[in-house]
């Protein structure tokens, strides 16, 4: 009998995670915790984008301050996001943050998602924290206490509140847009031992 070879931990991970995109069509959606930690990874990079958006647009019009033009600076801006958004979920379905925690957008269906529901899936996003920031705007001038302006940093995360009553922990703008998140972390607990290790049948 031939003897049979026992993948190490590593090996028997870059496997499972070779499996094509149709064959996470029943994976759960990845833990909420997981999900904030992306964002919050997600920030320092938009952070980079905007930067560089917000370069180019002042070149390109002369803006001497970021009042200047804001209209059409939050227009520029609201594109290039999208962009780098669209990019990265056209290509494998995920950002560098959602590769680092193992998330995926997929359609509904198992398969990757089509071009025109990841571009309503991000114009959706933005309907919650939009809602919430309007919210706190209005308290701020109701109340006269501008420091409640602070509380806008908090509205990104309002997409959380849905996913406690939506079907499987999905967010509101997914399900809007018929795509969904799942959780491909597929690398198993270490091992012991992580060598080959070969055994013959008697």
């Amino acid at each position: 009998m031939k003897p049979r070879t026992v993948l190490p931990p590593d090996a028997q991970a870059s496997k499972q995670a070779s499996q094509p995109i149709t064959s996470l069509t029943n994976a759960p959606a990845p833990p909420r915790l997981r999900r904030f930690a992306s964002m919050m990874y997600e920030g320092v990079l938009l952070f980079a984008v905007v930067f560089l958006a917000g370069y180019l647009f002042d070149t390109l019009t002369q803006s001497r301050h970021a009042l200047m033009l804001r209209g059409g600076r939050q227009v520029w801006l609201f594109i290039a996001i999208g962009a780098y958004f669209l990019i990265c979920w056209r290509r494998s379905g995920q950002t560098l943050p959602m590769k680092a925690w193992h998330i995926r957008v997929m359609g509904t269906d198992g398969r990757p998602a089509k071009t025109w529901r990841l571009l309503l899936r991000y114009v959706y996003m933005w309907i919650l924290p939009l809602l919430g920031a309007s919210l706190v705007w209005a308290g701020a001038q109701l109340s006269g206490w501008n420091a409640m302006l602070m509380l806008i940093v908090a509205a990104p995360f309002l997409v959380f509140i849905p996913t406690w009553f939506t079907a499987q922990q999905q967010f509101l703008h997914d399900l809007m847009a018929g795509t969904r998140l799942v959780n491909v972390q597929t690398a198993p607990k270490p091992a012991s031992q992580a060598t080959i290790q070969t055994s013959k049948n008697p």
